[in-house]
Formats: C-alpha cells, structure tokens, sequence
C-alpha cells in the first residue's frame, strides 16, 4: 500500500477521482490501453463522464445514470483475462484512494459486472442472437 487512507467514497468529488484514476491506468496499461482507445478514440470526455454518473449512482445513490451499461461493450474484442486485468487495476485503485463499506461495495460491484460483461461478450460470440437494450 502506498498511503493509509481512511476516507470512503461519500461524493461525486469521491467519484471522479477514483474514475480518472482508474481509467488513467487503463490507457496506460499494456494489456488495455488499446482496446479502451480503438473503441473511445477522442471521446474520452464523454466516457468518464458518463462513468461518474453510472458510479454516482450505484455507490452514492443520486440517479443520475440511464442507460444499459452492456449493450456499448457487446462487441468488444475482449477476453478472460482482459476482465481479470480490469478487475485487478480497478482493485488496486480503489484501494490506493478509499477505505469503508462504498469502497468495499464499488470492488464488489465491478466483479460484479465485469463476470456478467465477460459471460454476455461470450454468449454473443457463440450465438448469433442480438444484444438486448
């Protein structure tokens, strides 16, 4: 651990540093970087700001998200240990910046996703079905 952090996610403020934290990583990282650039390509702005608005809603209960979260990944050239990698990095960022009940509930709720975006990916791999909105 880099520093002892005894904060929780309690604002949007919380929100965005985590989400620029995290996707900082994710546009360095060796693994990611160029599946997340390919498909955002210069519409990064709009992404992260929808994320705050998704994580505002799941973590701090505000509804500011309306959307299907999956139907934008359906066709993403992913695999296990993408999501593996995501899900690690998203850990760690979590970590390096909160600690309490909505940090411990926001790593929980992005395996939670990232295990139904990876079964749904290779379910629309497998069939020919199209994605429900």
């Amino acid at each position: 651990m880099m520093n002892h952090v005894e904060k929780d996610i309690s604002t949007l403020e919380d929100i965005k540093l985590l989400v620029d934290s995290f996707y900082g990583r994710v546009r360095q990282d060796n693994q990611l970087k160029d599946i997340f650039n390919e498909r955002i390509q210069d519409r990064w702005p709009q992404h992260l700001e929808k994320m705050y608005r998704f994580w505002q809603t799941v973590l701090l209960e505000e509804h500011t998200y309306y959307g299907s979260p999956f139907v934008p990944h359906a066709k993403l050239p992913v695999q296990l240990e993408h999501f593996e990698r995501w899900i690690e990095l998203f850990g760690e960022t979590v970590d390096e910046l909160f600690k309490g009940e909505k940090a411990t509930r926001a790593k929980w709720q992005g395996e939670r996703m990232a295990e139904m975006f990876h079964s749904k990916i290779e379910y629309y791999k497998n069939n020919t079905a199209t994605p429900i909105l």
